[in-house]
């Protein structure tokens, strides 16, 4: 199995989680962070460029979903790559019909495990499951 597999959507939304986690703590424009990774040799996946678009257009109603499940918790507290995570998936999981909402959730689970404090996977686990069950129809 190639789990820690680096090409494909798989590095492409970790290019996105990493880029936008970068405009969170930098203020600096997605433009200026992509001319950046381009110039260190790590040029923008397409992918990733959408999922950073459509980040950027609906950052406020994705926090809002965000802030909702989180049972306690707002947007604005969760540590600023655990955020980035959950934008990413959050909008996949509402606007890329094509992405299973459990692969959506597996890959952000993925990213938290391996890039975030030990109890982060637990949190965008449980706030992607609420989500998911409301963007489906069921209760959560």
């Amino acid at each position: 199995m190639s789990g820690e597999r680096e090409g494909g959507r798989r590095a492409a939304r970790r290019q996105a989680v990493i880029l936008l986690y970068q405009r969170d703590v930098t203020g600096l424009p997605l433009e200026e962070l992509e001319a950046n990774a381009a110039r260190e040799g790590s040029p923008v996946d397409p992918f990733a460029r959408a999922l950073m678009e459509g980040v950027a257009v609906d950052t406020a109603s994705l926090d809002r979903l965000i802030t909702d499940a989180a049972e306690g918790w707002t947007a604005e507290r969760l540590a600023p790559l655990e955020r980035n995570i959950l934008r990413v998936a959050v909008h996949e999981l509402l606007d890329w019909p094509d992405i299973p909402a459990a692969v959506s959730i597996n890959e952000a689970v993925d990213l938290a495990k391996r890039y975030c404090q030990a109890d982060a996977s637990g949190l965008v686990n449980g706030i992607l499951g609420r989500i998911a069950a409301e963007s489906a129809g069921a209760p959560a």
